[in-house]
């Protein structure tokens, strides 16, 4: 039987023959949706993820990192070494790759891992926040609410958690690699990372709204005085004065509010102590980083999930005391501790440093006062005051400013008692002068004040040039009373030191 052959013209063409071809598959070779096992005893089952094909990166990375979580407190390996965490997170991703139809290409793949590694060993959706040097505060005030400090200024981010129990997880991770435990028994944790970062966090229903992070950062370089002095923090005739105090063992306090940056000008100025003492730095969490070669850090420990082994810093002071110390150095008084610190400035302990939260160089003496009382000793508040003006020389003001610049605001010396009240002069001030661009201008000018403890510092061997505390010519300030002041007829004859930021 012959076929009727078709005229060429009639022909169909290769675009109507692919549009009839049938792509489905038979219903024979069509599996059932079951969930395969793995085989190196991960998870035994994958979570679902939409329809196949219809899965995006993020929703895939959201389910293969809770399944992993999952399986890996399970297994107790939560707490594994990074090095061991990351070869289970990779043999993870791999064997669920193998097993699940999800459609991520190669880069996709790639990226999950560092992404998982990252999820389960780091900080998240905080690693890239971290990894920039100028952000010195991580603010996360909830899952979708995240600022950060660059410069002195809050600023906010587009970091985003999934929900709360993302970051929830993140915060519990981050307590369990410094061996500390938050959850609804124990809401709060205040913890430092092996950067030496300090990290506070807190759960519901401590608050209400939701988990929070803060993150105070340390730069990967400690900023050094000549760094400070860069950046607009005192003059050089401040400076130069503080170290020849510093190496003349006059005891100090650095006082200032919150964010101020007293711990960093405390390292600044412990720079001048000599590199043949002996130090012995007591801190709540361990921050000051020195040079000299002969330090001892101390640290206070909170109490363990029972409420035992409880370490504060008096009882660190007392020990201290014991180690054949030249210097002591307090990180922050804030209670106790305080009665312990100026009985050793007052004890042959000439020349230790701490700070203090206050917003005055007079409130530092008030808090002294109180914290002194919380010690538990019922002293009379004359006693207690003589005996601040004993042991301290002098009080260094710092304050962050409305442009975010942190300046020195005053150094004072503490001289004596006048009935009731504790007497201080001040040495240094900075007058502001208005604004530029948005940043403070003004000058670093000393009061024409000759301190006292330049006669001290005389009698140690230590030379202190006069012109340091010259008043500069047309400055406006009230002139000091009953104390030594720099000879204005020598202006002429010295050279102008004053520096405008």
């Amino acid at each position: 039987m012959k076929t009727k052959r078709m005229d060429p013209a009639e022909e169909p063409s290769a675009r109507e023959l692919f549009t009839r071809t049938s792509l489905r598959l038979p219903s024979e070779r069509v599996l059932p949706e079951t969930s395969r096992q793995s085989s190196k005893g991960f998870a035994s089952s994958q979570p679902s993820v939409a329809e196949p094909g219809s899965a995006s990166f993020a929703s895939v990375k959201a389910a293969m990192h809770t399944q992993l979580l999952e399986d890996l407190d399970r297994r107790d390996r939560i707490t594994a070494s990074e090095d061991e965490l990351t070869e289970l997170v990779k043999d993870y991703v791999a064997d669920a790759l193998e097993t699940q139809d999800w459609p991520l290409n190669d880069s996709e793949r790639r990226q999950l891992v560092d992404d998982l590694i990252e999820e389960t060993i780091g900080v998240g959706p905080l690693a890239p926040l971290l990894a920039d040097p100028a952000v010195t505060d991580i603010l996360v005030n909830g899952p979708h609410t995240v600022f950060v400090e660059r410069f002195g200024q809050l600023e906010s981010t587009d970091v985003r958690f999934r929900d709360d129990e993302h970051l929830t997880r993140i915060i519990g991770r981050i307590a369990a690699r410094v061996g500390r435990r938050i959850d609804e028994s124990s809401p709060m944790v205040d913890a430092r990372l092996p950067d030496g970062s300090r990290v506070n966090a807190t759960l519901p229903p401590v608050t209400i709204d939701g988990p929070t992070l803060s993150i105070r950062r340390f730069g990967r370089r400690r900023l050094r005085s000549d760094d400070l002095a860069r950046l607009g923090m005192f003059s050089p005739a401040m400076l130069e004065f503080l170290r020849l105090a510093i190496r003349g063992r006059i005891n100090m306090i650095v006082s200032g509010g919150t964010g101020s940056g007293k711990s960093t000008f405390l390292g600044a100025l412990a720079e001048a102590i000599p590199d043949s003492e002996r130090i012995i730095t007591i801190e709540d969490a361990a921050e000051l980083q020195l040079d000299q070669r002969h330090v001892v850090r101390m640290e206070t420990r909170p109490p363990n999930i029972e409420g035992q082994g409880r370490i504060v810093a008096r009882d660190l002071v007392v020990n201290a005391l014991r180690m054949r110390p030249d210097r002591i150095i307090v990180g922050e008084v804030r209670s106790g501790e305080a009665l312990d610190m100026m009985q050793a400035m007052n004890t042959g302990h000439d020349g230790s440093l701490t700070t203090i939260h206050a917003n005055s160089s007079r409130d530092a003496i008030a808090r002294l006062e109180t914290m002194v009382l919380m010690a538990g000793i019922d002293l009379p508040a004359r006693a207690i005051r003589e005996q601040a003006v004993s042991a301290i020389d002098v009080i260094v003001q710092v304050k962050r400013y409305e442009d975010g610049v942190r300046r020195v605001q005053s150094i004072s010396e503490l001289v004596g008692m006048e009935g009731e009240t504790a007497q201080l002069q001040e040495i240094f001030r900075f007058v502001s002068t208005g604004k530029a661009n948005r940043r403070i201008t003004g000058d670093f000018v000393a009061t024409g004040v000759v301190p006292r403890v330049a006669e001290r510092l005389r009698e140690n061997h230590v030379d202190v040039p006069m012109h340091l505390f010259q008043r500069p010519a047309g400055t406006s300030m009230p002139e000091p009373s009953q104390t030594e002041r720099f000879d204005q007829s020598n202006d002429s004859d010295q050279s102008d030191w004053r520096q405008s930021w």
